[in-house]
């Protein structure tokens, strides 16, 4: 091989790595926080039914990640516009700081992922590859 034949194959190569790093690297800009609160026994349902590492484990979690806020704490700077919660759980889905669509309570698993995935075709990228059966 020449000396132009192996540069041009190394770049060929670096460019398609950088490509699917880059792929690979896509950031979500939604989130669903689900607030929490000590004692809340609904909450504590949903912890032990779904549970945070299982929900961003499955297709929902990478397209809208979860984030358990305590509801009592003060709130972090980018979830300062979301106001209105008052009963636990609620769950928010957030896409770019905006608040898309909200859920409160938790009905069951089945019922969850069902209005979850509601939720999620109202985001302005969504993909549609979150789409789950929940079997029981």
């Amino acid at each position: 091989m020449s000396y132009t034949s192996v540069m041009q194959l190394i770049t060929k190569t670096l460019i398609t790595a950088l490509f699917l790093s880059l792929m690979s690297l896509s950031v979500s800009a939604a989130s669903l926080v689900m607030f929490d609160r000590k004692g809340c026994p609904w909450c504590a349902k949903w912890h032990a039914e779904i549970g945070v590492e299982a929900y961003n484990a499955g297709p929902e979690g990478r397209a809208a990640p979860l984030r358990v806020i305590d509801v009592a704490s003060p709130r972090p700077k980018d979830l300062k516009s979301i106001g209105g919660v008052v009963g636990t759980p609620t769950f928010v889905l957030v896409e770019n700081g905006r608040e898309i669509d909200r859920m409160v309570g938790y009905p069951g698993k089945q019922v969850f992922f069902g209005k979850v995935q509601l939720m999620l075709d109202k985001l302005s990228g969504a993909d549609k590859q979150y789409k789950t059966i929940i079997v029981q």
